[in-house]
């Protein structure tokens, strides 16, 4: 065997392990790292009636509870309703009637299940009577307590 094979063969085989390490180290670093165990959600809201693109979030973590200003009682209500947004009390509460269209999507995990959830809501105001703290990521209260009438009919 000559030198120069020698070096070529040398170099293909250190291209060929190159190309396989970065192969199998890609998807791991494409993908966003999701957390491990525990009940998560990454909640967003966006304006309009339908997602756009990526819109920012928070992700919500409940074991403990952390991720945006109500987090401890976002937590207490998915609790309350075993993990289903559609299973959270309608608050009692006067909303305008104002059309204002917000989304609210979330995707994560429940005692072990998948979550994901979108729905369009009137506006904020409902929105927040029908999934509570969840979607309140800056952590104020928008709905003023009153008549459910109003949150179901806005």
């Amino acid at each position: 065997m000559t030198y120069t094979t020698t070096v070529t063969a040398v170099r293909g085989g250190l291209l060929a392990v190159a190309a396989l390490l970065l192969a199998t180290a890609a998807p791991a670093l494409a993908t966003p790292q999701e957390p491990t165990g525990g009940n998560w959600l990454f909640v967003t809201v966006t304006r309009g009636e339908a997602r756009s693109g990526e819109a920012p979030g928070t992700l919500l973590l409940c074991d403990p509870p952390q991720g945006h200003g109500r987090a401890a009682e976002a937590c207490a209500q998915l609790q309350a309703a075993h993990g289903d947004l559609h299973a959270i009390t309608t608050k009692d509460t006067y909303c305008p009637m104002i059309y204002a269209p917000v989304t609210a999507h979330a995707r994560g995990r429940w005692n072990g299940r998948q979550v994901d959830y979108t729905e369009t809501f009137s506006n904020g105001c409902v929105m927040e009577a029908r999934t509570g703290a969840v979607f309140a990521l800056d952590g104020s209260h928008t709905a003023r307590r009153g008549g459910a009438a109003r949150a179901r009919g806005a």
